[in-house]
């Protein structure tokens, strides 16, 4: 009958439905646990979830009824995935939980030898480190410390207090230069990390959790400490390494060339995603005129240069037989825009701090790029089901942040408010086949090295901007909306 027939077909679309709904769920589920599980029974959740699956599925396959096939199938893909991404999102934050700074070493003189895992920052009085830690020692004795710390190497005075409970000033050594990749023997004090409590305000150790930061602490560097020695660098050719240290060779050009030292911490901001050099001053006016949020690399920056990224490479592929040979016979033009703007966009992203804006909006154009190169024709809803999928399986905290929300709600704005791809039982199988047919007959008759594209996509991919938001996950997805090529 045409009602069974339908309810067929749309089985298997329920249950993609219900798989990143179940994941969205159960992820969301997990973060509002005020305390963690013992690890054990999120492994035991876990097998159970897939346990109950397996019988269930093996229930349909034997009954082979469709009624109770679409609609069960789907409740047993709902329940699955969130208790899947439940147990698997509490076991990631059970490991991370697991890397804590022993209480009894806070506050205390600590030896370490650690590489130096990211830019260091400038701060008004000297520089932020955030370094990898490779062994440590109290007093001679070997002691355990969370994998990554950031600590603040003050210039100046330093004041200590002494077994008289007087205050004492110290003179700090001046912070020497350092290196992205440089392995230092450093004497610090840790504590763990601790954000505000105001309402509504930034979450910082959110961001550190975030970030796999477990301890804060500074350099403890004056007369009577051991002085901070650099041990070389720890691998040449470690390739985030380099990347650090190439983001901090373009800085240091930047302050060197620009007279102005305003104008070249907003270039710093802007190029190598440096906020810290920006001066409070200035802040303080873009917060006032609204502009603040363009200072900070974020999905508007990532997606535009994809964008850009995407034009440029489409341009030369189409245009490689006058200089080359003709790239389009290996593979077309569309498809090697989508390649090169999503890998360029990673790169900008890698050269401007890799912070968690630009990587929640690489995830989203990672997925919707492989579905423009798939040729799936997915409606509106599924796409950004998958771009929101993205970004919390790489980051599942960011459901605790309200720019995630704000972003993934713009995004589906904007995909609803174009023209959907509607759901159809055959016509859209059909019509595929049929544009497909037409497309390679066309391909047959076209000059050599010419790309046959149909106009919409072009066209698709020159109205991309028009689509652009002040948000990572609404920009990314429009900017790559539209027909996909065949």
């Amino acid at each position: 009958m045409p009602g069974q027939r339908f309810a067929h077909e749309g089985m298997p679309r329920l249950a993609l439905v219900a798989a990143p709904l179940g994941l969205l769920c159960g992820t969301a589920l997990q973060l509002q646990q005020v305390d963690l599980w013992v690890p054990g029974w999120y492994g035991w959740l876990l097998g159970a979830a897939f346990g109950v699956a397996s019988v269930a599925l093996g229930l349909l396959v034997g009954l082979r009824k469709v009624f109770f096939a679409s609609n069960s199938l789907s409740v047993n893909v709902f329940i699955t995935f969130s208790a899947l991404f439940f147990a698997l999102t509490g076991l990631r934050a059970s490991w991370q939980a697991d890397q804590p700074i022993d209480p009894a070493l806070e506050g205390i003189d600590l030896d370490i030898v650690a590489v130096v895992q990211a830019m260091p920052q400038r701060l008004p009085s000297g520089l932020r480190l955030r370094l990898a830690v490779e062994s440590a020692a109290r007093q001679g004795q070997t002691v355990t410390l969370p994998p990554l710390i950031d600590v603040a190497w003050y210039s100046g005075t330093g004041f200590s207090l002494r077994a008289d409970s007087a205050v004492r000033a110290e003179l700090q050594r001046q912070p020497a230069p350092v290196r992205a990749g440089e392995r230092m023997q450093l004497r610090v004090r840790l504590k763990a990390p601790h954000g505000g409590a105001n309402p509504g305000g930034f979450d910082y150790e959110l961001w550190l959790w975030e970030q796999g930061v477990s301890a804060t602490g500074y350099v403890r560097a004056t007369a009577n400490d051991p002085p901070p020695t650099s041990l070389g660098l720890a691998n040449r050719w470690q390739p985030f390494h380099a990347i650090e240290r190439a983001r901090q060779a373009t800085r240091e050009a930047i302050f060197a060339r620009v007279a102005d030292p305003r104008a070249a911490g907003v270039l710093a901001a802007l190029v190598v995603g440096d906020q810290r050099a920006i001066e409070r001053a200035d802040w303080d006016v873009f917060r006032a005129t609204g502009v603040a949020h363009l200072m900070s690399i974020s999905g508007l920056h990532v997606t535009m240069f994809a964008w850009a990224a995407a034009a440029l490479c489409g341009w030369l592929w189409r245009r490689s037989a006058r200089y080359t040979f003709a790239l389009c016979d290996a593979l077309p033009a569309p498809h090697a825009a989508v390649i090169g703007g999503v890998l360029l966009a990673t790169l900008y992203a890698l050269f401007s701090g890799w912070g968690v804006p630009a990587q929640r909006t690489v995830w989203m154009l990672a997925v919707v790029g492989l579905l423009r190169l798939s040729g799936a024709r997915w409606p509106w809803g599924m796409v950004w089901l998958a771009a929101g999928v993205a970004v919390v399986l790489a980051d599942p905290w960011a459901m605790l942040q309200s720019g995630f929300w704000l972003s993934f709600v713009a995004v589906g704005v904007l995909l609803a408010s174009s023209s959907p791809l509607a759901f159809t039982s055959n016509n859209v199988a059909t019509n595929d086949v049929n544009t497909r047919t037409e497309e390679v007959n066309d391909a047959k008759d076209s000059p050599p090295h010419q790309d046959p594209v149909r106009p919409e996509v072009s066209k698709g991919m020159a109205q991309g901007l028009r689509y652009l938001s002040p948000n990572g996950l609404g920009s990314a997805a429009a900017a790559w909306r539209g027909p996909v090529a065949g």
